[in-house]
């Protein structure tokens, strides 16, 4: 009995910080499209220096760590495909991976560490600082200066740091393709691009597009949630990239799995 009450109780917790993180968004959407039209702009100075955070920041991480996912794909796929005598396919195996799956989500686990954290952390302190308070006492809404802006920024910037991923995800595999595959660089981007449909590289896009919103979503709502003192800050800012990770595998589950009931379809 005891152990049925905990699962509901941590069942209807769930449900309510995903409820949570659901009124943050609807009400960042409101600022972002609606309130504009009732005088209310959005500060896009804000927008575009969070973008250049999120985005032109996280580039040589990103590259790197991609790079090197690319890599290690065409070593993986290369280690069978060469029993069957099928190196030439190790373009397409890595070309499809990576729009498809690695790219979003080696993009959004990066993002996490970087841009998740630090929302969490700067609206912690702001939090405990009662900076938050001052905004409310001059009739500033926090959502509106704080967290809209960072929305907008992520939504924007993880589609196009994941084409970026996927690019050097597969300039990673040429690596290997023209050092032991016999392929050139012309002719591995070419049977990359002849493995994908647009529907691989559109379904890893639509993912990163979900992943920004839900990693703003936590961050800031973690921020937001911080309680009295600098320890709170530190456990808000953890929980946030914990919570972020498992959510952003959560999603991708969902969508892959709708994915593939639409294309059996």
């Amino acid at each position: 009995m005891e152990l049925a009450s905990q699962i509901g109780g941590s069942v209807t917790d769930g449900l309510a910080y995903l409820g949570a993180l659901a009124r943050l968004g609807v009400r960042a959407a409101y600022f972002t499209f609606v309130a504009p039209f009732q005088g209310k702009p959005l500060r896009m100075q804000r927008a575009v220096s969070q973008a250049m955070q999120v985005g032109v920041g996280a580039l040589p991480i990103l590259s790197l760590i991609t790079f090197f996912i690319g890599l290690i794909l065409a070593l993986q796929s290369a280690y069978e495909l060469r029993k069957f005598g099928a190196l030439t396919f190790v373009a397409s195996a890595v070309a499809i991976s990576m729009t498809r799956e690695l790219g979003p989500l080696i993009t959004a686990v990066i993002v996490i560490g970087r841009s998740g954290s630090a929302f969490a952390a700067e609206i912690g302190t702001m939090k405990v600082t009662e900076e938050i308070d001052a905004l409310e006492t001059m009739a500033i809404d926090p959502i509106h200066f704080l967290v809209t802006p960072k929305f907008l920024a992520m939504v924007v910037m993880l589609p196009c740091l994941t084409t970026w991923a996927n690019f050097m995800g597969i300039l990673g595999g040429a690596l290997f393709g023209v050092a032991q595959a016999d392929f050139t660089v012309v002719t591995y981007v070419k049977a990359s691009l002849d493995a994908l449909f647009l529907r691989d590289i559109l379904s890893g896009l639509a993912k990163s597009i979900m992943f920004g919103i839900t990693i703003t979503a936590v961050g800031c709502h973690e921020g937001l949630s911080t309680g009295a003192g600098a320890e709170q800050v530190g456990r808000h800012t953890t929980r946030a990239v914990v919570v972020s990770i498992f959510l952003v595998i959560l999603v991708d589950l969902v969508f892959t799995a709708l994915f593939f009931f639409l294309s059996a379809g």
